[in-house]
């Protein structure tokens, strides 16, 4: 097993899954055990995505024996899988259950909805008393760009800040079929390569494809995967409907091209993932999001060279700053106690590493510098790195440079704002169209977006359904609130 297969979660969420981190931040928070106003160690109840790991009671309880020294605090981590853990969340929320720290996302558990439901403290005055470390880690883009109205309710992971869209090959057939990505950014800067893979490599994918993809345009989304958007760079912040933009019918047209040619796997609006296709490097185009070093880590990921060429600038949106984020649970017990130990989180690289690789000796070793190795055990205990805080304190794997994290620090200088950043949509006036307009959307939105159907008869009848279950209606209402929101913020 590759000792970076814990550093990547692939494929889970356009732009969230790979994430990472800085050396050198130091422990800045060295504070006494009663730093939170009291003796009395007291257990913190965590809930955090990811499959459920085999050794999580035993690395929580050295997590433990670390954290009551240093705050006086245990440390009791719950794990809900994927697919389940906004449902069950949303359960043990609504039911007033004891919780302290919980992991949200634009993506997972939905951190606008719940904080503005009431599920999270605000967090404002705790970070101020203690999270100042936290606030000198982190690019203030990540807490200016993560407030909903004015207030702050998670601590983003310190993490890629921009996001950007890439074509991504599989470098193998790219050498052997002796081809170039030169000049390659659209969608239709493809076709050639896509044709002499077919022609060339008949068991291979040349585009490969599953039901999660979109083609990228340059629109800002309200919402993710919901039709309504604001172009890039759109001064006006006129709110369409992005399936009626000549940028997507475009697209789509050239997706169905691109699947009537046979570059596309027939199954692609019902197949769940690429994984399988990953694994066998049995593929030689696909879409991802990237971030410093991305190429590096998907070859260790998947044993097998991997490159990639930008199709979209690096822009800062709104779900790529609240891509992973640590929450304070408005019924905990200890919000004091719970902040003290996040900002311990993303200060400090003994407790950040041992949450995320286990036991210095068991799951993992330490070598020269700031670097590591897996150890059989891993497999035990493989948690998904960008989840769980400041990922720029996490040790660097074989093969990562040295300067990984001062790299991370530009990318995110370089990046520039969406159009809609800081601007968070309220649903709740629409949120029966909403619902209305997403189980309308279900039934065209893959086959449209994987090019499966044809967009010349499809997409007229796809808008029809849309706009027959409300989303006219929404439009206008997240019009007005942006141009409150234009109004207040001088834009």
């Amino acid at each position: 097993m590759s000792s970076t297969r814990k550093k990547l979660t692939v494929g889970l969420s356009s732009a969230l899954a790979l994430s990472l981190v800085l050396s050198g931040c130091g422990s800045k928070s060295n504070n006494s055990s009663n730093a939170g106003g009291s003796d009395k160690t007291v257990e913190l109840s965590w809930y955090t995505i990811g499959t459920p790991q085999k050794d999580v009671n035993k690395v929580m309880e050295e997590v433990s024996k670390y954290t009551k020294e240093k705050i006086g605090a245990t440390v009791k981590m719950t794990q809900i899988d994927w697919g389940d853990y906004t449902q069950k969340m949303q359960v043990l929320t609504a039911s007033g259950s004891d919780m302290d720290i919980m992991f949200t996302a634009s993506w997972a558990f939905d951190y606008v909805q719940n904080a503005r439901k009431g599920a999270f403290a605000p967090i404002d005055e705790l970070l101020e008393k203690y999270g100042q470390g936290i606030k000198q880690v982190l690019d203030p883009a990540f807490l200016e760009g993560s407030k909903v109205d004015g207030k702050n309710y998670g601590i983003p992971a310190n993490k890629e800040l921009p996001a950007q869209e890439v074509w991504r090959f599989n470098k193998n057939i790219l050498d052997q079929d002796k081809l170039s990505i030169e000049n390659i950014r659209t969608l239709e800067s493809l076709e050639p390569l896509l044709k002499a893979v077919k022609e060339k490599n008949p068991g291979i994918t040349p585009f490969q494809v599953d039901k999660t993809f979109g083609p990228y345009v340059p629109y800002d989304y309200l919402v993710e995967k919901f039709p309504l958007a604001v172009k890039l760079g759109d001064t006006s912040y006129k709110v369409v409907n992005v399936l009626d933009t000549p940028e997507m019918k475009q697209a789509l047209a050239t997706m169905h091209k691109y699947y009537k040619a046979g570059y596309i796997p027939t199954e692609a609006a019902t197949l769940e993932s690429s994984s399988d296709a990953m694994a066998t490097g049995k593929w030689f185009v696909d879409k991802a999001t990237t971030q410093p070093f991305a190429d590096n880590i998907w070859s260790t990921s998947y044993g097998y060279p991997i490159v990639s060429t930008p199709q979209s600038d690096a822009l800062i949106y709104n779900w790529s700053v609240m891509g992973s984020m640590q929450a304070i649970s408005a019924n905990s017990k200890h919000k004091e106690k719970a902040m003290e130990f996040l900002n311990l989180l993303n200060t400090d690289p003994v407790l950040r590493n041992m949450v995320d690789s286990g036991i210095e000796g068991v799951h993992f070793k330490k070598t020269e510098g700031d670097y590591m190795e897996n150890l059989p055990e891993s497999k035990n205990y493989d948690m998904p790195t960008f989840s769980l805080g400041n990922v720029m304190l996490t040790y660097l794997n074989p093969g990562d440079p040295a300067n990984k994290w001062e790299e991370f620090k530009k990318y995110n200088a370089s990046g520039k704002p969406a159009t809609l950043l800081g601007f968070n949509f309220d649903p709740s006036p629409v949120s029966n169209e909403i619902a209305a307009v997403q189980n309308a959307k279900e039934a065209f939105w893959a086959p449209l977006m994987t090019g499966s159907v044809d967009p010349a008869t499809y997409l007229p009848k796809a808008i029809d359904k849309l706009n027959a279950a409300g989303l006219g209606k929404i439009q206008a209402e997240a019009q007005k609130q942006l141009d409150a929101w234009k109004a207040a913020n001088g834009k």
